[in-house]
């Protein structure tokens, strides 16, 4: 298994979501030159919404607290996630992911995170549409002389364990049109950007 696959948690359960996208260059010193640019934007967390448009999630990378925060992720962050849709009472209007690995080597760069509770609350309840056994794992890497840039989500599921019924009915509701193919559309929106020469 190579170092990418391994960074991708197995499916089992739910529906998983792939999406990738692709540049290629004519030679080496090339595609070198442009994975760290594509680095630097997988990355840079607080700008995704930026490269993916308009119409995508907002994300902020956030300490432990919740607090903002401008240094390059890092295990046990937190992802701040402002999607197009009414938010959580749980999650104070944001769905939130916690970053469970960062990785790199001198052709991948890869970030997993995980649904977890809101860290400026005392509520332990998931505060995400999907429940906490789904992942997403975000990487570029370095394929010959071609950058590959991925979102890969596994055993999402709608997380309906929440206290509050408004949650639960908001969860199931964003949950499905995530599954629906809104999560499909995001994702392929942020790779794009995340590999785009022009």
């Amino acid at each position: 298994m190579d170092k990418a696959s391994a960074l991708i948690p197995e499916h089992k359960e739910g529906t998983e979501t792939n999406a990738e996208s692709r540049a290629a260059f004519e030679n080496r010193q090339e595609a070198l030159q442009f994975f760290a640019v594509a680095r630097n934007r997988l990355l840079s967390v607080n700008k995704w919404h930026d490269l993916a448009g308009a119409a995508s999630a907002e994300f902020l990378l956030t300490d432990a607290s919740g607090n903002e925060i401008n240094h390059l992720p890092s295990k046990g962050d937190y992802l701040r996630i402002n999607i197009p849709a009414p938010g959580t009472k749980t999650g104070e209007g944001f769905d939130w992911v916690r970053i469970e690995a960062v990785e790199e080597t001198d052709t991948l760069t890869a970030i997993q995170v995980r649904p977890a509770s809101n860290p400026q609350n005392e509520n332990s309840d998931v505060a995400h549409f999907f429940s906490e056994e789904a992942t997403s794992s975000f990487m570029v890497r370095l394929e010959g002389n071609t950058i590959i840039a991925g979102v890969y989500g596994r055993n999402e599921k709608p997380n309906t364990s929440t206290e509050k019924l408004t949650d639960t009915i908001r969860n199931a509701a964003v949950a499905t049109g995530a599954i629906g193919g809104f999560s499909k559309l995001q994702w392929k929106s942020l790779v794009n950007g995340l590999v785009k020469t022009g």
